[in-house]
């Protein structure tokens, strides 16, 4: 008994050390990024390194904003994710539903598509997409990325979708049908209200997905006014020199949306990710 014990206080200890180094390995540069953008740039390069700076500034959340053109990149990047999401959100909802409720001919040949085309690295679709919007003239254009955000994103978004109407019985649509609702109704008044946690977790996935964008943003923008927050923030690093107290606190602006977003639908973006894991 006693030996038993031991060993499992032994267990709990090395799972807590283990947790201790995961946690301090994804914790250590957050706070080496907070710790360098409100250092002087003569602290920056100081030796020894200082984790807390003797003068802490905010002149470099000062200079991204006085100086760079921040707030419209960033305003870039919020219009980019936002217009993404809300049709990702729409088309991923629709399609879960007909896939879930309908049945029709090339139905696994569709959802097995779905799945392979998340297995090719989005490099290869570069020039595709390049090819594509040029020809349509929506290179520099907030309809081009979208565009490009919303095929990037929708496959894996109708996959959770479908994951979450799967859940929900079929009685509930054959109940709502015999007391006179139409099948856009059954769909809008019964079944999505039920699905709300996979709808804000496709959301998320989908505002991620945009927001953190850098390949098709640094390709497919070239125009100043029109770039995003991710390729403003590489701008930092010049081909002589980096701004790093800039640069980190650039990068620190650019991550409070996501926290906010986390922090507050967490609970969603996880139920979202592990639907249809257990099968009832």
């Amino acid at each position: 008994m006693q030996m038993t014990e031991t060993n499992s206080k032994l267990k709990s200890m090395v799972t807590y050390i283990v947790l201790i180094c995961l946690s301090a390995f994804v914790l250590v540069p957050i706070l080496w990024m907070v710790s360098t953008a409100i250092k002087t740039e003569a602290e920056t390069f100081s030796l020894p390194l200082r984790w807390i700076p003797e003068n802490p500034s905010l002149q470099a959340f000062k200079r991204i904003i006085v100086e760079y053109p921040f707030g419209t990149q960033l305003l870039n990047s919020f219009i980019n994710a936002t217009a993404s999401t809300v049709a990702t959100l729409i088309c991923a909802t629709l399609a879960g539903y007909g896939i879930t409720r309908f049945n029709f001919k090339g139905k696994k040949v569709f959802m097995s598509f779905l799945l392979v085309s998340q297995m090719f690295p989005a490099v290869m679709l570069l020039v595709p997409f390049y090819t594509i919007l040029r020809r349509f003239n929506l290179i520099n254009s907030h309809a081009g990325i979208v565009f490009v955000f919303i095929s990037m994103s929708l496959s894996f978004s109708t996959w959770m979708m479908s994951s979450f109407f799967n859940d929900i019985p079929r009685s509930l649509d054959e109940a709502a049908t015999i007391d006179g609702c139409s099948r856009f109704q059954v769909f809008y008044k019964v079944i999505m209200p039920l699905t709300l946690p996979g709808m804000i977790s496709v959301a998320i996935y989908a505002f991620i997905m945009g927001w953190n964008d850098f390949l098709f943003s640094s390709t497919l923008i070239t125009q100043d006014k029109m770039k995003t927050l991710t390729v403003g923030i590489a701008e930092f690093s010049g081909q002589y020199n980096v701004l790093w107290n800039d640069l980190m606190a650039a990068s620190i602006v650019a991550s409070i949306p996501l926290i906010i977003l986390f922090a507050f639908l967490q609970k969603y973006f996880i139920s979202g990710m592990t639907a249809g894991a257990v099968k009832q």
